[in-house]
């Protein structure tokens, strides 16, 4: 039995293999006393990818690493890959790793330290981000999150607040869970199995130093996932473990984001919205009517106030980083406790 199981479902991964393997084969922990291994599942790839791995398989075992692998003659998503690798394991700590990343030497002992003493949680960490500059917004977010933001900033469009490609955890997390979502291509199986730790009582954790290389290209199985379908998920557990605890409430954003949620809220909390509010001089004082096609009806008349004229808690429909931090600051202005006055679906 391996300590701990490097797990890597793979697609069309010749490009990748050998730089994330040569990452692999610098980790600190290679030559000590624990054992570890590689738990592959090539996902009906169509490129060289078998080959690259059998010569890695020669490698790795060849230096004392365990090396076990699986195939299917079609691709069935990442989520089915993901769990086809972890069933072949045996690890009792679990290292997700994407092909197409790279890790740095220490982040296998890092987050191995950290996850013996944290055995309920997922286990992340910073990351670098290539080529440079690609996502900013969203290495800028991920990497600066607080602890308790972690828990708290779990509604917005960049997914979980631990990024997939970096996460470590105990095997009896991936147990808890019951494993990935295997509807297929198109899936944010991240996000559910992530929803479904939290709700289940689990914890989280970020090792607080760059151990990834998070690469962006156009292949990547990220762009196959829709943004609407996120939306959704993120959608019906905002009305299942949030909006149920307040009585009243404010949607900050009068655009067309804030207008498009309160039409998508169901009856019971669209009648618990007050008022949007905003900054924009131009929408404060009107009233919107939000109408309903199918019933041709309007389904609610709600006015605009200033942000500042407004009562929390706050439904905050506003993307983070894009204003020159000059929402930011208006919501620091108010003084407000994140998760209890506000929480932000953007």
């Amino acid at each position: 039995m391996a300590e701990i199981s490097i797990i890597i479902p793979i697609y069309n991964g010749e490009k990748w293999i050998d730089n994330c393997m040569k990452s692999i084969s610098t980790q600190t922990l290679l030559g000590t006393d624990v054992k570890l291994e590689l738990a592959l599942y090539n996902d009906g790839s169509k490129d060289r990818t078998e080959n690259l791995l059998q010569k890695w398989k020669v490698y790795f075992t060849t230096h004392g690493v365990g090396f076990v692998s699986s195939s299917g003659s079609i691709s069935k998503g990442v989520g089915f890959a993901k769990n086809q690798a972890v069933k072949i394991s045996t690890g009792k700590f679990l290292c997700f790793q994407d092909i197409d990343d790279v890790m740095y030497p220490d982040r296998l002992r890092l987050q191995w330290e950290a996850a013996k003493l944290n055995l309920n949680a997922i286990i992340g960490s910073k990351i670098r981000r290539v080529p440079i500059n690609s996502t900013p917004r969203l290495v800028r977010w991920a990497n600066n999150l607080s602890k308790d933001q972690l828990k708290l900033q779990i509604y917005t469009s960049n997914g979980p607040t631990l990024l997939m490609p970096s996460w470590f955890c105990h095997r009896s997390v991936y147990n808890n869970v019951g494993g990935f979502d295997e509807t297929g291509p198109g899936t944010p199986e991240d996000l559910i199995f992530f929803y479904h730790h939290i709700d289940a009582g689990g914890d989280l954790y970020r090792v607080d130093k760059e151990l990834l290389i998070y690469t962006y290209h156009e292949g990547a199985t990220t762009f196959s996932v829709k943004r609407e379908i996120i939306w959704r998920i993120q959608l019906d557990r905002l009305e299942k473990c949030v909006l149920p605890l307040w009585n009243r409430f404010t949607v900050w954003n009068a655009g067309r984001w804030g207008r498009r949620l309160v039409r998508s809220l169901s009856f019971n909390s669209l009648n618990k919205v007050d008022a949007f509010c905003d900054i924009d001089q131009n929408k404060i004082g009107h009233t919107i009517e939000l109408y309903c096609p199918f019933k041709r009806t309007i389904m609610k008349r709600l006015p605009v106030l200033h942000f500042t004229e407004a009562k929390p808690p706050f439904l905050i429909c506003v993307k983070l980083n894009l204003t020159n931090d000059e929402f930011e600051k208006n919501l620091e202005s108010l003084n407000l406790t994140e998760g209890i006055d506000y929480v932000l679906f953007s």
